[in-house]
């Protein structure tokens, strides 16, 4: 258990579109928390692919998933749609509050803009077409994905580039539930 950080009065802020806190929920289910860099990243979009692919095993695991986002909650739905990710728990963050909360940073030029995300975004974009799009937010915010369990964090994972791509099924695997 990471416990350095207890963002419980954060949890209880994070309202989803259903208006219900990531604190109440994180005390019935363990959650996935994932926040995202903004839509029109590709990074962003290999995320909710990846996520979406693997949903129902990570769901399996008794794990709910939330996504942290900084578009309005209309636009991130037409996203989470497009990626069969349709129901899912949101929260909406335009100013970047919780990803401040969450210590998620800013991102510096070779975070952002070196050669390993140049590398990895021609495969994630290109390859797999996760084509970048408009920018939905501030683009230079980090991401990162936390487990949340009865209103603390469990395991995380705090990207160092935005091209890292996690595996999410290793992270909930902390909060298991039989």
């Amino acid at each position: 258990m990471i416990d350095t950080i207890t963002p419980s009065s954060s949890l209880q802020e994070m309202v989803t579109q259903e208006g219900i806190s990531v604190y109440d929920l994180s005390n019935k289910f363990p959650i996935l928390l994932v926040f995202l860099r903004h839509f029109g990243c590709t990074f962003c979009r290999e995320a909710l692919s990846d996520i979406a692919e693997k949903r129902q095993e990570i769901e399996a695991t008794g794990t709910k998933i939330v996504f942290v986002h900084m578009a309005d909650n209309k636009l991130a739905e037409r996203y989470f749609n497009r990626y069969n990710l349709a129901g899912i728990d949101h929260v909406s963050d335009s100013i970047c509050h919780f990803y401040t909360a969450f210590g998620l940073t800013k991102g510096n030029f070779n975070q952002l803009f070196g050669l390993k995300t140049w590398i990895r975004g021609f495969n994630a974009g290109v390859v797999n077409h996760n084509w970048a799009g408009p920018q939905l937010g501030d683009g230079f915010q980090m991401p990162g994905i936390f487990v949340i369990q009865e209103g603390k964090i469990r395991s995380s994972f705090i990207h160092k580039f935005i091209s890292d791509r996690p595996d999410y099924e290793e992270l909930v695997k902390c909060c298991a539930m039989d």
